[in-house]
């Protein structure tokens, strides 16, 4: 069987072949070469629809973190920005320290299917001492890492159905007070932003002027520059994205106002918030952001989100957490360690440092014994002696007894016989004094 050239074929496939070689290739095949037959364009730049369509098979998922204190109108703004009134108990706000509530939705779009999930910080800023206010947050951002690298680690994986719970951005609600971030804010945002993208909103911005909204906008970046906070920045390094969120990182922090009333303005019904001075749309870029910010989190900007929640955010947690464990990359010669080889330095050590402990644990055991024998036989001693005195003030007591009994009887004895003798000598009274009667009436007698 005669074989064809594979430059070959790639020519006749690339540029059509010319009508010689391709009547060579038949005559080749025709020898008793397997036909291969071609039908329309073959190539591999069809891998983009492939994943497309593999990806929207699957569906998305996507999880947002909203940080802020009571009444800054969170779950308002989750409404308005996902055109959907999402069902929920509100929560109390009594509670004596932040918890966290999620929520699980599943959404359409077209043919896209996406699982949301809402995460808010109920009692954030309610409570008298906030020292310990992020605490539970950055918990449950670790928690949802931790869960993660546990599936990771797995001997047997299901990452690709896995439902991942890792937060993807966290928008922080900022109070429109016009002045400063609030210490809590400050303290808050540096604990998250090496772990979740952080992305700030002045909240209820139709209760500040332009230019005081302006002035604030300012003195929030400079104050977070200041403080170290690392916020998110959309990314610039896509071409086809790059004019739109360079233009974008300039208007952080957005300033939002969210409604789910709709006003018809116009011939159009519109979402807006109606006061007695006047209207605020809330699709209208010039009375707030929200626009922005729906157009940056979910049309242009949400895949790198997820991409940077896993290759920063998760990655630096994994490493951590691998280092805690003792795994490293290089010896420290600098030269590759394998896993395998990690694997056994830290078993030996671990070994080693067993040993070790059943060793001290061991010379620890003999020690207290030894202590125990010790004060086992001088809590002997000291009960021989006092059994020993115990006994000896027993026979003085039982000696005492007998020398008291012994005289006793000795009394009992001279009683009896001063009692006997009494007895006698009452008898010997009574008979003579019987005679004397006898004797006298005797007398009388004899008288008469």
């Amino acid at each position: 069987m005669h074989s064809v050239p594979v430059a070959g074929i790639r020519q006749l496939l690339v540029s059509g072949g010319s009508t010689m070689a391709a009547a060579e290739v038949a005559r080749q095949m025709s020898e008793g070469a397997r036909n291969l037959s071609l039908s329309g364009h073959v190539g591999f730049d069809s891998m983009p629809d492939q994943l497309v369509n593999k990806s929207v098979c699957q569906g998305f998922c996507f999880n947002i973190l909203c940080v802020g204190e009571t009444g800054l109108g969170k779950s308002t703004l989750m409404d308005t920005l996902f055109n959907t009134r999402f069902e929920g108990d509100p929560a109390a706000h009594n509670q004596p320290g932040v918890h966290i509530k999620s929520n699980n939705y599943e959404l359409q779009e077209s043919n896209v299917r996406l699982k949301l999930s809402i995460v808010n910080s109920v009692g954030f800023g309610d409570q008298i001492n906030k020292e310990e206010s992020y605490k539970s947050i950055v918990e449950f951002i670790d928690a949802q890492f931790e869960a993660y690298l546990q599936e990771e680690l797995k001997i047997k994986r299901t990452l690709h159905n896995y439902h991942d719970s890792r937060i993807h951005v966290c928008l922080y609600f900022i109070a429109p007070t016009g002045h400063s971030l609030k210490s809590l804010d400050l303290v808050t945002m540096k604990k998250l932003d090496s772990k979740v993208n952080i992305i700030p909103i002045i909240a209820k911005a139709d209760s500040i002027s332009k230019n005081e909204l302006q002035k604030f906008k300012i003195k929030i970046m400079s104050e977070l520059v200041s403080n170290g906070v690392q916020i998110y920045q959309f990314p610039t390094d896509d071409e086809t994205v790059a004019e739109i969120n360079g233009t974008m990182n300039a208007h952080l922090p957005f300033a939002v106002v969210g409604s789910t009333e709709e006003i018809k303005i116009g011939n159009k019904m519109m979402k807006a918030r109606q006061y007695p001075w006047g209207t605020v749309q809330v699709e209208n870029e010039s009375h707030c952001d929200f626009v922005k910010l729906r157009e940056m989190l979910i049309r242009v900007n949400m895949e790198d989100l997820r991409e940077q929640t896993h290759t920063r955010h998760y990655e630096l947690y994994r490493r951590c957490k691998l280092e805690e464990m003792g795994f490293k990359d290089t010896d420290p010669d600098n030269k590759p360690f394998s896993l395998q080889e990690t694997y056994e330095a830290k078993r030996n050590e671990f070994l080693g440092e067993l040993q070790k402990k059943e060793e001290e644990m061991r010379q620890m055991f003999v020690m207290r014994v030894k202590e125990k024998e010790s004060e086992l036989k001088e809590a002997e001693k000291e009960l021989h002696d006092k059994f020993d005195r115990l006994k000896k003030l027993h026979q003085d007591e039982k000696k005492k007894l007998e020398d008291k009994k012994k005289s006793l009887d000795d009394e009992i004895n001279a009683f009896k016989q001063r009692k006997t003798a009494a007895e006698l000598l009452q008898s010997q009274a009574q008979q003579s004094g019987s005679q004397q009667t006898l004797k006298r009436e005797k007398e009388r007698k004899n008288f008469f």
